[in-house]
């Protein structure tokens, strides 16, 4: 079947990255290689590396950039992990890289991955599906306190005590198996008007819980960092969020970052010595334009924040 995926923000990331024909990029979120093609379609002597958690997704790789693969180096490991993915391909620092975050359209259309509040599957949730912690197991043995705590910070539900007290009450009968069992119980926890709301009344639960099964949240300041530190002066970082959690850590991160001394206003001279390690691109987010959002509707919550990290490239 002929491959007709487009990704998110396409056009605004490949101008962000300012992609050098011979340059060392990392696609750290490979998905369905829908960015990395286009990555690797610009490149002649330089080198792309995919990295993806789901081996789903790299074994799909193969095929969808198999005109590319001798510029491309695919790798089945965490972005938190990143500097180690560095050294082990060789690479001592990048031209560019590019972080797609969330969950996948290949794991939300794909029922049996269990992501889906529209589908009935078992309870799994996991990126990695080699990883120890499914949904099944934080909505079946996590304390009442716990689900609470993810579900108001992970998925900004304001029925999160009503919702954590259900499934711990349900769940006394017997373990909620999938997913559909699991709307129900999340359902049945909400006043009549919360029912009626345009979004899915599980919308937000299953997004806390997904967030707290992959360690999202935890991993995402430390994978920046670690990107930053990674890059050669000059080089460029892209990174889209789709909701309000992922974007607030990002946006605070890369701040952090392009700030230079630190010293209270009356010092007379600097005594902190800290520089600015990028320079911030994108003061506000770019979001998709009319276009994109009718051909993707998933888009409408996408945005794109880039960077370049502060000095010249060697010559």
């Amino acid at each position: 079947m002929e491959y007709t995926h487009k990704p998110v923000l396409l056009d605004e990331c490949i101008a962000a990255l300012a992609i050098r024909p011979d340059g060392i990029y990392i696609d750290g979120t490979l998905g369905r290689a829908g960015h990395s093609r286009e990555i690797a379609k610009r490149l002649t002597t330089g080198r792309l590396i995919c990295i993806d958690r789901d081996m789903a997704a790299i074994d799909a790789a193969r095929e969808r950039l198999a005109p590319w693969m001798d510029r491309v180096t695919l790798v089945h490991q965490n972005f938190a992990e990143l500097g180690d993915v560095l050294r082990a391909a060789g690479a001592p620092a990048a031209d560019g890289m590019l972080f797609d975050l969330g969950v996948s359209s290949p794991q939300l259309d794909d029922a049996s991955r269990g992501f889906s509040y529209m589908q009935d599957a078992p309870l799994d949730m996991r990126m990695d599906a080699s990883a120890p912690l499914t949904a099944y197991e934080v909505v079946n043995s996590w304390s009442y306190e716990e689900l609470r705590r993810i579900l108001y910070e992970y998925g900004e539900e304001r029925y999160a005590p009503a919702i954590a007290k259900a499934i711990v009450r349900a769940r006394e009968s017997a373990p909620i198996q999938t997913t559909l069992q699991l709307v129900d119980v999340i359902k049945g926890a909400m006043p009549p008007a919360a029912l009626r709301e345009k979004q899915h009344p599980a919308k937000r639960s299953f997004q806390a819980i997904r967030i707290a099964v992959n360690g999202e949240l935890d991993a995402l300041e430390p994978m920046l960092l670690s990107a930053v530190d990674g890059l050669r002066p000059g080089g460029r970082l892209a990174v889209i969020t789709f909701h309000s959690l992922e974007d607030r850590i990002v946006k605070r991160t890369l701040q952090n970052l392009s700030r230079g001394c630190t010293c209270p206003p009356e010092f007379p001279v600097c005594v902190c010595g800290k520089k600015p390690k990028i320079k911030l691109l994108t003061r506000k987010p770019v979001v998709s334009g009319p276009a994109e959002l009718e051909e993707n509707p998933r888009a409408r919550s996408a945005k794109l924040r880039s960077a370049e990290k502060c000095g010249t490239f060697d010559l």
